[in-house]
C-alpha cells in the first residue's frame, strides 16, 4: 500500500514552519495515542503514521530529501537516496509526546520555586488571618513583556536547532540528543535585546503579596501560591511560592498538634481544701473546679478547648497542669500558724502526707539492704 503524503498526514502546507509541524503532531498524538484508544487498530495506525511524518519533516536534512525525492528520499530500503541514522521512536516520543504528558526533556525550565517564612501569633494561626508578605524575586520585564527582545523587535528562530531547542549529534551508529548550545533550549535567539533586562525577559523586584492563612495552621505548615514564584527566562512560566508558617512563642499556651497546654499555679490552701480557678482559653475564660487534696503536677483536661484541625475540623483539647505554690515572704503570725499546723499532723504522717511516708519507707528499705 502506498504511503500518504507526510504533509497531508499532518494536515499542514509544504511551507509549514517547525512550530506548525509540532502543533499539528501534538494534536494528532493526543487524539490517536494508543493509551487513549486501547484496542483501536485504526487509531494505532494513524498515530504511527503521524509519528513517522513528523520524524521526517522535523529533521531539516530528511525534510529536504523528502521534498526532492518523496518517500524514496527517506526510505532506507529504497536505495542510496535513503537517510540513515535518524532518530527512532524513542527520540520522537521523548521530544514531543513527552511534552504533552510531562515527560519532555527539551526546552527551558520554568522559573524557580521560592520559599518564605511567615511569623504568626498562636491566635492568628488558630483563627486564620490575611497577611502581607514582601518577596524579593525575578519578575517579568514590563518593557519587553518577558520576551527579552527590544520593543519593536521579537526573538527569531534559532538557526542552529531551527526552533527545536535540541540538536542531535551523530556518534557512529548512535544519535545523541542534547540542548542546543546557541539558544540553550529556548528554540529562539534574541538579536536585539531589551535594554532594561539585557535580554533575560525578567528583572529583580520586591513584590508585596497578600496571603490568606486558613484557620488551624501549625508550625511548619506550607501554603502554596501557584505561579507566584520566580519568573522564568524569556517569558517561560513562573515557579510557585511556598509560605512556611512559623509560630511565635505564646506567654500562656504551648501547642502540640491540635492540643494546647498551660500551667496554673494554685495556692497550698486551695489545693488542700478545694476550690475554683479561672482558666484562660482561646475563646475566653473557663472555670476549673479543683477537688480537695489535689497534688501538684495534676493535669486537668478541658475538652474541645484546643485548636480546630485545619483539614478535618476536629477540635483539640486544653490540658492544664496545676503546680502547688509554696508561700513566700511570710510574717511572724503566718509562720506560727504553719508550725501549729505541722505539729497537729505529727504522728499521723502516713494519713496526711502519704507520698512522704511512702518515700521514707523506700529510703529505709534501701539503707537496710546496703548494711545487710
Amino acid at each position: 500500500m502506498s504511503k500518504r503524503d507526510y504533509y497531508e498526514v499532518l494536515g499542514v502546507s509544504r511551507e509549514a514552519s517547525d512550530v506548525d509541524l509540532k502543533k499539528a503532531y501534538r494534536r494528532l498524538a493526543m487524539k490517536f495515542h494508543p493509551d487513549r484508544n486501547p484496542g483501536d487498530d485504526e487509531a494505532q495506525n494513524r498515530f504511527t503514521e503521524a509519528k513517522e511524518a513528523f520524524e521526517v519533516l522535523s529533521d531539516s536534512r530528511k525534510r529536504a530529501a523528502y521534498d526532492q525525492f518523496g518517500h524514496a528520499g527517506v526510505d532506507p530500503s529504497a536505495g542510496g537516496g535513503g537517510f540513515h541514522g535518524g532518530g527512532g521512536f524513542g527520540d520522537i516520543f521523548g521530544d514531543i509526546f513527552g511534552d504533552i504528558f510531562g515527560g519532555g526533556r527539551r526546552g527551558p525550565a520554568r522559573g524557580a520555586d521560592l520559599r518564605v517564612s511567615l511569623e504568626l501569633s498562636l491566635e492568628e494561626a488558630v483563627r486564620g488571618t490575611e497577611a502581607k508578605i514582601s518577596v524579593p524575586t525575578a519578575v517579568e520585564c514590563d518593557t519587553c513583556s518577558g520576551s527579552g527582545a527590544k520593543p519593536g523587535s521579537s526573538p527569531t528562530s534559532c538557526p542552529t536547532c531551527r526552533g527545536q531547542g535540541q540538536v542531535r549529534m551523530q556518534q557512529g551508529f548512535f544519535s545523541i540528543q542534547q540542548t542546543c548550545p546557541q539558544c540553550r533550549g529556548r528554540g529562539s535567539v534574541i538579536n536585539d535585546p531589551c535594554g532594561d533586562c539585557q535580554g533575560q525577559g525578567r528583572v529583580r523586584k520586591t513584590r508585596t503579596l497578600s496571603v490568606k492563612v486558613p484557620a488551624g495552621v501549625d508550625e511548619g505548615d506550607q501554603i502554596r501560591l501557584a505561579g507566584e514564584g520566580e519568573a522564568g527566562p524569556s517569558g517561560t512560566g513562573n515557579g510557585d511560592l511556598y509560605v512556611q508558617i512559623v509560630l511565635t512563642p505564646h506567654p500562656i499556651f504551648t501547642r502540640d498538634g491540635d492540643n494546647l497546654y498551660c500551667e496554673m499555679p494554685v495556692s497550698f490552701a486551695t489545693a488542700a481544701l478545694g476550690g475554683e480557678l479561672e482558666i484562660p482559653t482561646l475563646e475566653g475564660r473557663a472555670t476549673l473546679k479543683v477537688p480537695a487534696e489535689t497534688q501538684t503536677e495534676r493535669v486537668f483536661r478541658l475538652r474541645a478547648k484546643g485548636v480546630k484541625n485545619v483539614r478535618s475540623g476536629a477540635q483539640g483539647d486544653l490540658y492544664c497542669r496545676l503546680r502547688v505554690e509554696t508561700p513566700v515572704h511570710l510574717n511572724r503570725r503566718q509562720k506560727e500558724l504553719l508550725r501549729e499546723f505541722e505539729e497537729s499532723t505529727r504522728g499521723d504522717e502516713g494519713r496526711h502526707r502519704p507520698q512522704e511516708r511512702s518515700w521514707t519507707d523506700k529510703i529505709k528499705s534501701f539503707l537496710d539492704d546496703l548494711v545487710s
